[in-house]
């Protein structure tokens, strides 16, 4: 998910040593919790059991353990495999008893929610355990149907809005902020062994890994990441018609998501493409621009065809 401010928290910082932030810390910065500040509090309540979900989920795949020890893929692979067990059980009418899938419950039997998305993230993390590089831009995307597009249907389903040409519209848009989100984190992901730049393009620019561990990105490198950008913004920019078929507050929702993904690239575009010194971040009034520009342009765009308001 994506930082939409360069504040800081209003409150100290209670992260691991070595991992994430904790979600009661990004609350304040991510876009995913931001956008909920000004939905209906049943709304809100939805999506924040969902984003309790997600994060759950990606701290079994990624975050080290209490004592700030990092564990081993065998034993993230395991505790997955337990979760995805608790996430089937649930469907099949069994009680929850861990907490995030208990606050979850109400969100499943409420929105009607499919079990499918919440599998897919699950899978997503496997794969991280396995996976560390991508050979192409192409296998990365097949990756971010398994890491963000699922949250995008989701959101779609607590909204009442989920149809086939909706969900592929939000698919692009997902897609997009996931590859904006490595893009920010280039220099973080490197230090836990992973590059979400594809392999081929560095390649072809001659730029070798270690080039990632430099404290600033040379021109070779710089170059992938604006072509990566591109592609993102592009995505962004196929997905964008979602707002136009969207009404009331799922439009609202959504189009802060997309103005956070522009924002993010207009800050990278500012910092000359190069992530290395840390995530460019990009400013309140960049998002709120974005924002502006994102429901004019939804209101020029057909709607997709076959989706119903």
């Amino acid at each position: 998910m994506l930082d939409l401010t360069d504040d800081a928290p209003d409150h100290p910082s209670t992260d691991r040593p070595g991992g994430r932030r904790q979600p009661d810390t990004v609350l304040a910065g991510e876009n995913f919790p931001v956008a909920l500040r000004v939905l209906p509090s049943r709304i809100r309540r939805h999506l924040l059991a969902l984003y309790w979900y997600a994060r759950h989920v990606d701290d079994l795949g990624d975050e080290p353990d209490r004592s700030g020890r990092n564990e081993t893929p065998a034993v993230r692979l395991a505790a997955l495999d337990r979760f995805d067990a608790e996430v089937r059980a649930l469907y099949h009418g069994r009680l929850p008893r861990h907490p995030v899938l208990v606050k979850l419950a109400p969100t499943v039997v409420d929105c009607r929610l499919p079990i499918d998305p919440l599998l897919r993230l699950i899978e997503a993390n496997r794969r991280d355990q396995t996976v560390s590089r991508y050979p192409t831009f192409g296998a990365l995307v097949d990756y971010c149907h398994l890491s963000a597009d699922p949250v995008g249907e989701l959101v779609l389903h607590v909204f009442g809005a989920a149809s086939p040409d909706r969900i592929r519209l939000s698919d692009r848009i997902c897609t997009a902020l996931q590859v904006v989100e490595h893009l920010q984190d280039v220099a973080e992901d490197r230090r836990r062994g992973r590059i979400y730049l594809p392999t081929e393009d560095l390649a072809a620019a001659g730029v070798p890994e270690e080039d990632l561990d430099a404290p600033r990105a040379g021109e070779r490198l710089r170059t992938v990441v604006r072509r990566q950008a591109q592609r993102a913004a592009d995505l962004l920019d196929a997905g964008a018609p979602l707002l136009g078929d969207l009404r009331g507050w799922a439009r609202i929702a959504v189009g802060g998501y997309v103005a956070g993904g522009r924002a993010a690239l207009t800050a990278l575009a500012r910092a000359g493409y190069d992530p290395l010194p840390g995530p460019p971040k990009p400013t309140r009034a960049g998002i709120a621009a974005a924002w502006v520009r994102s429901y004019r342009t939804s209101r020029a765009a057909p709607h997709p065809s076959g989706a119903r308001g």
